[in-house]
Parts: structure tokens; C-alpha cells; sequence
């Protein structure tokens, strides 16, 4: 598929690479890698540990930058984007769900969530109004004042993606948020996901070797030794 179509991709990434220096020698993270998403999919990347998924991530997500290739977000390009341009796109744009939650353990549930919203500027009032809110979405309404020490790695896992959804990012970029579950709570995490994308059209993006993810995936990408090895048709 030909970059800088007419098609409303949301994401457009055309022969990305990625080199990272290991002292004089190069290490190849990612090899000629071409990738689309329209807005509202729930796109899954499918592959082993070493395979090139978080490092994709971090570019689509403007946490790093591809060594070569085009890549656009949003309408952003992320190869061309200052420094600066870049924070405000991953703090207007994105929103991150890590393997390992992320959270604070010092902080309840809800502080937790709302912390993008006090760093954006929004009054304590109104951020907890819309953290609570939130946490209600993903099921934790009775656990606004819990720690994450006392809570279930699901639990923690729900409150990671309301944390992620609170400032109604254009995409969410998921990074094996189900690796470190058991298959019951992978499962109720999957099922979130999927119900949250579906409701609110929220793009999200996958990376996982969690085969089940493939059967609720709108688009499918498999990766293997930093290059896409199978990608859908169309």
C-alpha cells in the first residue's frame, strides 16, 4: 500500500528502521517496516520477546525516534517533529498500558489515575470528578482508595488503562498488557479492551505473543527478528 494515500489512516508508517549503537557496532531493532491503522481498529502485533514490538511502539507513541523511514500519527510526522512538537503530541495523542502497570504505590487508585490531568493543569476537583468517572468505566468504582499493593494485577492492569484513557488520547498503545496475568484476568483485560475500543472508538494498537488477542483483532501484524513477516491485505 502506497504512503500518502487518500485513505483515512490514522497511522501511516512506510520502511522504518531502527539502529541503536552498542559501541561501535550498530544493533538492527527494526527492518524496513511498513504498517497502517484506520482510525477506531483494535490492531494487534503479534510476535515473540525480541521480535521488534516495543520498539514499534515507542515510535508510533513519539517516545523515540525510527533511524529511517516515514511514520505520520495522527496527522503528526513524528520524523520531523522537534523535540518539543513531540511532547505535546504523546501528551495530546497517545495514551501507554505497560506489562507492569506503572503505577505509584504510594497513591490510591484514583490518584493514580488522575495525575495526567493535574500535570495538564485541570483543578484537583474536577480531576478526581473525571478520574472517578473513569475508573467506573473499567469496573473499579469500589476501589477508587486502594493502593496498588492492595489490589490484584488485574485490578492494577484496569487501573493502568484508565489512567491511559483519561485524556481521550486518539490512540492507545498497549505493550503486553496481559504478560504478567493469569489467563483469567488476560481474559477479563482483553475483554475490557475490546469493549472500551468498540464504545468510545478509541484506536488500539497490541503488542503481545498473547494468541488469544488474535481472535478479537480488527488488523493483525506479525513480527519476527525486527520485520513484519505477515500483514493484512487492503
Amino acid at each position: 500500500m502506497p504512503f500518502g494515500t487518500d485513505a483515512p489512516f490514522l497511522i501511516e508508517a512506510a520502511g522504518l528502521e531502527k539502529v541503536y549503537q552498542r559501541g561501535d557496532e550498530g544493533v538492527v531493532a527494526l527492518r524496513n517496516v511498513n504498517l497502517w491503522v484506520l482510525p477506531g481498529e483494535f490492531a494487534v502485533i503479534i510476535g515473540p520477546s525480541g521480535s521488534g514490538k516495543s520498539t514499534l511502539l515507542h515510535l508510533l507513541g513519539g517516545i523515540d525516534r525510527p533511524t529511517h523511514g516515514q511514520l505520520h500519527v495522527n496527522g503528526v510526522d513524528l520524523v520531523a517533529a522537534s523535540e518539543a512538537a513531540l511532547t505535546r503530541f504523546r501528551r495530546d495523542n497517545i495514551g501507554f498500558v505497560f506489562q507492569f502497570y506503572n503505577l505509584l504505590p504510594s497513591l490510591n487508585a484514583l490518584d493514580n489515575v488522575i495525575l495526567p490531568l493535574l500535570a495538564k493543569g485541570l483543578g484537583w476537583k474536577a480531576a478526581r470528578a473525571r478520574g472517578a468517572d473513569m475508573l467506573a468505566q473499567v469496573g473499579l468504582s469500589h476501589r477508587q482508595k486502594h493502593t496498588p499493593a492492595q489490589l490484584s494485577g488485574g485490578e492494577q492492569q484496569r487501573v493502568a488503562i484508565a489512567r491511559a484513557m483519561l485524556l481521550e488520547p486518539c490512540v492507545v498503545l498497549a505493550d503486553e498488557p496481559t504478560g504478567d496475568l493469569d489467563s483469567a484476568s488476560a481474559n477479563s483485560i482483553i475483554t475490557l479492551m475490546v469493549e472500551l475500543n468498540q464504545r468510545l472508538g478509541v484506536t488500539f494498537i497490541v503488542a503481545t505473543h498473547n494468541l488469544n488477542l488474535l481472535r478479537v483483532a480488527s488488523r493483525t501484524y506479525e513480527m519476527a527478528d525486527g520485520q513484519v513477516m505477515f500483514a493484512p491485505a487492503g
